[in-house]
């Protein structure tokens, strides 16, 4: 039995050891800690800089009768509305065709991919905003614009637009689309 109580006693007296060498590295960590405060509330303060000062805000006076009324619609490009009561003479859309698939998409959100030749037959192939290619040939339509593709070449298509002027007429505006390199 004694040895048994001697061994316990061992046991406990390393356990007590331990823990008392514990508690000192504790407390000495803890100096470091109480030092770098006592030094960080003996540096001066730092000044505060000052509030930056309110603009006065100054009024716009809206001159109705020099510009365009914001309220009213614009006369932009591509407006069908406007130009459909005009009596002029020149270039006009035909109303009468069918509009083809990709005249629904603006012609910057299409993109010319590549071209393909079959003999004397020459496609552009051309990706809507889906992701989904098209194959397009001469005298197809594509862009809200009207537009009609005139030429293909090997990495470029040229198309010609037809937009309003404002007034009630047409004007035709060239464009192309290129092959990317990305």
């Amino acid at each position: 039995m004694s040895t048994m109580g001697s061994s316990t006693f061992i046991s406990r007296w390393s356990l007590a050891m331990i823990l008392m060498a514990v508690l000192v590295s504790c407390s000495s960590e803890m100096s470091d800690l109480d030092n770098y405060i006592a030094d960080v509330k003996a540096r001066p303060a730092e000044p505060i800089p000052p509030i930056p000062p309110v603009k006065t805000y100054t009024p716009y006076t809206y001159e109705g009768q020099t510009g365009r009324d914001p309220f009213r619609a614009s006369t932009s490009e591509g407006s069908d509305d406007m130009a459909s009561t005009s009596n002029t003479d020149g270039p006009r859309p035909d109303r009468s065709r069918a509009r083809e698939y990709l005249e629904q998409y603006e012609l910057d959100t299409l993109a010319m991919v590549g071209t393909l030749r079959l003999e004397d037959n020459h496609w552009a192939l051309v990706r809507d905003p889906d992701g989904v290619v098209h194959r397009v040939s001469v005298g197809n339509y594509l862009g809200r614009n009207h537009g009609r593709v005139i030429s293909i070449e090997e990495m470029r298509l040229g198309l010609t637009e037809l937009i309003t002027d404002g007034s009630g007429g047409w004007l035709v505006r060239e464009a192309s689309m290129a092959v990317d390199d990305a």
